[in-house]
């Protein structure tokens, strides 16, 4: 039985949260003017949810930063959140959070959000911004993709147990089971078919705390016996 307290999945601030603090790179969008700056390198994101940038320098933009208001220059932020699995539609998930970017100290920008939105799949949800602010990112963000990369290269017979977990027999048309999202209350794996794909979630009993025990909760999942004993 999945722990009564614990939700099955992250919230989506918490997901937002987690793309954010995973991100290497976004778009940036200058609302007025209509400029776009791709792959901007992401500094670092403080406690409020605070995107802080290196300045990209350039000059368009520090044009339009210069002639913007005190409050700053309006402006849009694409994360793009990609599974670090080699899979057919590897795009997880898409961010975009709209607020003021300005200045804030030497080569450094800080964008504070006021809005929010997750987009996954056909799916586009609102994210509150004091929710966005108050989440935490998932203890496994760090260490996501070196965790599915070996789960995906050394563990093929556990990810068909877990998929069994959920679908039972039903993987007759299944050609591959491949795992391409981890947090800490769970795993989605993909169910490669000829000519589809179904992601299937697997929520584990108890959350994990880091990533050192993500093959304890996997355990506990295949083999709850063996984890009983071995306590």
């Amino acid at each position: 039985m999945a722990n009564p307290v614990m939700p099955p999945r992250p919230t989506d601030a918490e997901r937002a949260r987690t793309i954010l603090a995973a991100a290497g790179s976004l778009a940036l969008t200058a609302t007025a003017a209509g400029h776009r700056l791709d792959h901007v390198v992401l500094h670092t994101v403080d406690a409020a949810s605070r995107l802080l940038l290196l300045d990209p320098a350039d000059h368009r933009l520090g044009a339009e930063l210069a002639a913007a208001p005190r409050s700053g220059l309006a402006v849009h932020a694409e994360v793009t959140d990609v599974a670090p699995v080699a899979v057919r539609d590897r795009v997880r998930a898409r961010l975009t959070l709209s607020g003021r970017l300005a200045p804030a100290g030497p080569d450094t920008l800080v964008l504070r959000p006021a809005r929010a939105a997750l987009a996954e799949g056909d799916t586009v949800r609102a994210l509150d911004a004091a929710a966005l602010a108050s989440a935490a990112p998932d203890p496994l963000a760090a260490q996501e993709a070196e965790l599915l990369g070996h789960l995906d290269t050394g563990h093929a017979d556990i990810l068909v147990e877990l998929a069994e977990l959920v679908r039972g027999d039903d993987l007759a048309d299944v050609t591959e089971i491949r795992p391409v999202r981890l947090d800490r209350r769970g795993l989605v794996l993909r169910l490669e078919k000829a000519a589809s794909h179904e992601d299937l979630r697997v929520a584990f009993l108890t959350p994990a705390h880091g990533p050192y025990d993500v093959g304890l909760r996997i355990q506990e999942l295949v083999d709850p016996t063996a984890v009983r004993t071995h306590y």
